[in-house]
């Protein structure tokens, strides 16, 4: 049953999640797994799946759904949407959907999904995983407005599979990487900015399931985002059990 969380203090949260804040250094190139075309183009670098809460709580730099839960909860996560067009009003603009595990409420987070940077002007896809702390790793693939993209996180105990698929360019990227501090506590569908958000008309997810179950099966939070950005953007109800869009309020 999806549960609308209206607001929660910080202690809740623990002391792990204030050490979530978003940290963007512009200028540093991607990882070595990135192309040499995108190492040009100079995507700042930014640390994805860091939770930071303002005083409400259903205000953040995430936005979407999360299902927290107890240690050891969540296993698998998995989620399609369509690549939205962005319009760039700065160069630090920069975002991304992503479905991952953990980061609600703890220090690590397991996650995959497609930035779009600003940074020349205009946006740029650049698809990436990351097992925070460690830093995020960007693949080298094609990925363009309007692409459907479908991707999952699995886990084995410590062991991550993050699989990542353009199913419209028809590439998948699959990764296995192990975080023994991995908590299994949060599953999120949810868009992050580092700072402010670039102008999104709207971004579908759909197939967003759990565990192997629809969305609408847990108690959910659902999360506004608030980032500096001159726009505020909001999860709609969700539809046939797994779907929603984040769309401008």
């Amino acid at each position: 049953m999806l549960r609308f969380v209206c607001r929660r203090t910080l202690p809740f949260l623990g002391a792990a999640s204030v050490l979530a804040s978003l940290a963007l250094s512009s200028g540093v190139a991607p990882s070595p797994a990135a192309s040499a075309s995108r190492a040009a183009v100079k995507t700042p670098h930014v640390v994805f799946g860091k939770y930071t809460p303002s005083n409400w709580d259903t205000l953040s730099n995430w936005g979407g759904y999360v299902a927290p839960g107890s240690s050891g909860e969540f296993t698998t996560v998995t989620a399609s949407w369509t690549e939205a067009a962005v319009t760039c009003r700065n160069t630090s603009e920069l975002y991304a959907p992503w479905v991952g595990i953990d980061g609600y409420s703890n220090s690590t987070v397991e996650q995959t999904g497609v930035q779009t940077s600003c940074s020349t002007g205009v946006g740029v896809d650049s698809a990436w995983y990351e097992m925070y702390p460690a830093n995020p790793v960007y693949y080298s693939n094609p990925v363009s407005t309007g692409d459907k993209i479908t991707a999952t996180v699995t886990s084995t105990g410590s062991s991550f599979t993050l699989k990542i698929s353009d199913t419209t360019k028809g590439w998948t990227e699959t990764t296995t990487k192990s975080l023994s501090s991995a908590k299994h506590a949060s599953a999120e569908a949810v868009i992050e900015a580092p700072g402010g958000y670039p102008t999104i008309q709207k971004v579908k997810f759909t197939g967003v399931v759990f565990d192997g179950k629809a969305l609408d099966t847990y108690s959910l939070v659902a999360l506004s985002t608030d980032t500096d950005s001159p726009v505020t953007y909001s999860p709609t109800k969700i539809k046939n059990g797994d779907d929603f869009k984040m769309v401008p309020n």
